[in-house]
């Protein structure tokens, strides 16, 4: 993460309205698109000045459509921003590593019980303490050894399940039939193929799978808080009781995907002179999406989304079990359904509005989710007539948000909405600002019962290291890009 300032000039906004605004092709020489920015006007002027010389970069990359997109959330990556979106044309376009993230599929699943906070409180601490055991956390944290053919995984089962994603998980005995109607793309996408992918990257994905990993990963129990809408969260199995006991899982495809995107971008440097393609920075190396080298990534990028979307399934799995054994029910008797699972870094194809028509485009989603409203083909038929859900994940100390997508995010842009609260400052700084054991105190002073691997782990993710998660929610919601639905509090929170 940069929050480097030397050099850097803030561009002359175009006001578009309250909350959308646009920099112009004119702001840099060779410009393409111009940039467009969601977020209220403090927002915008607490961004980081790389966030708006990042972004117009991305709108010089090869076949980029309509804007460079940045949302509320945005602060500066790699790259691209981070809560950053482009599309690009399947034929003149590009695939970058960079303009996805290293984390691919970096992900938030939501999953509800029937259980009250007057049910959870009194066993708060003997259930996230069995949580934290079962689903390991950390930078170098491998697979719980139960069960035993996830703790370290031979390459031929590997390469079934990224091949295949959550569909292997639900045919062994990881998840329920219905789980694939709830999930981003049922689960796995179809492109994924095991071949492109590096002997390091599964060396290092082998042993990780059904982990959380470190930096902003978490897993938390929640409670709904705040009801926006009532109709909707009614509608999802939300809400019943104003009280009602969520857990919401944030993590990604670990060093899996972390390796694929190193490896490629290391080709990409080289494609990008055999192509004849100039980019102002080489973060942003890319390739053409219909060479050998970008279909060589989708493939293998594909595994990493699959990878990830397992991950998650598998962590499910080991919560309802650790809720089992809390509260001597079964999950079906717990209501243990996923509400929904949203990817953040991904490359998708997809077909949206343009020109009076539709076109296939890739889609780049740094730190951004999909927000597609009522009626898309995509949805399964539980979310066709509202819109899927949107999980707006906060700080440990602030909670988060549900909220659904929208037909106007569809016609504005590519159908992308933010994804969590945007940092407000790096992970170094944080550390010096904060101490983890005094954050932890803090935060079971406000109800909150914190397991984490570090101490140092937990000052990076302070609350103040964010930005406000209802500005930036309110910002997308103001501009009927995401709509709210809820808002959960943590009262329980493993970090990694």
């Amino acid at each position: 993460m940069g929050f480097k300032q030397d050099n850097l000039r803030k561009p002359d906004f175009k006001q578009v309205s309250d909350v959308v605004w646009e920099v112009p092709t004119s702001f840099k020489q060779g410009m393409r698109v111009p940039v467009r920015i969601y977020a209220m006007k403090k927002l915008l002027d607490e961004m980081d000045l790389e966030v708006f010389d990042q972004a117009s970069n991305a709108a010089m990359m090869p076949g980029i459509q309509k804007y460079s997109f940045v949302f509320s959330d945005g602060h500066s990556g790699y790259g691209v921003p981070v809560g950053w979106c482009g599309a690009f044309d399947l034929k003149e376009g590009v695939i970058s590593p960079g303009a996805i993230g290293f984390d691919q599929n970096c992900g938030m699943r939501l999953i509800k019980t029937n259980l009250t906070l007057e049910q959870v409180k009194p066993k708060i601490k003997e259930l996230t303490d069995l949580l934290f055991k079962m689903v390991p956390a950390g930078v170098g944290a491998t697979a719980y050894q139960e069960p035993k053919e996830i703790a370290n995984i031979p390459e031929s089962k590997f390469k079934e399940i990224v091949e295949t994603g959550v569909k292997w998980a639900v045919e062994n005995g990881y998840g329920w039939e219905q789980d694939l109607e709830r999930l981003e793309e049922r689960g796995g996408v179809n492109y994924a193929d095991f071949s492109k992918v590096s002997r390091e990257a599964y060396k290092r994905g082998k042993s990780q799978i059904g982990t959380l990993g470190s930096g902003n990963h978490y897993l938390e129990i929640q409670v709904i808080d705040k009801v926006f809408d009532q109709e909707i969260a009614n509608k999802w199995g939300l809400a019943a009781e104003k009280d009602q006991i969520c857990i919401m899982v944030h993590c990604g495809s670990r060093g899996f995907g972390h390796q694929i995107c190193t490896d490629y971008l290391s080709i990409f440097v080289n494609a990008m002179k055999k192509y004849k393609i100039n980019v102002p920075d080489q973060q942003l190396a890319c390739a053409p999406f219909d060479s050998q080298e970008g279909q060589d990534f989708l493939g293998a990028m594909g595994c990493g989304i699959n990878f990830a979307f397992v991950n998650r399934q598998l962590i499910t799995y080991q919560i309802r079990r650790a809720f089992e054994m809390t509260f001597n029910k079964s999950a079906e008797e717990l209501e243990m359904e996923i509400i929904y699972d949203v990817a953040h870094n991904t490359a998708k194809l997809e077909e949206h509005i343009w020109n009076g028509g539709k076109k296939k485009f890739i889609v780049h989603r740094k730190g951004a989710t999909r927000s597609f409203g009522p009626g898309n083909s995509e949805l399964s038929d539980v979310y066709k007539k509202t819109g899927q859900p949107v999980i707006v994940g906060g700080s440990m100390e602030t909670g988060s948000f549900l909220c659904v997508g929208t037909r106007k995010a569809e016609e504005e842009t590519f159908g992308t909405t933010l994804h969590g609260s945007g940092r407000t400052m790096s992970r170094t700084k944080a550390k010096h600002m904060f101490r983890g054991d005094v954050l932890q105190k803090k935060m079971l002073e406000k109800g909150i019962y914190v397991k984490a691997t570090t101490m140092s782990g937990l000052a990076e993710e302070a609350g103040a290291a964010y930005k406000d998660i209802n500005e930036v929610v309110e910002s997308m919601h103001k501009a009927g890009i995401s709509l709210k639905v809820l808002r959960l509090r943590p009262i329980a929170n493993i970090k990694g």
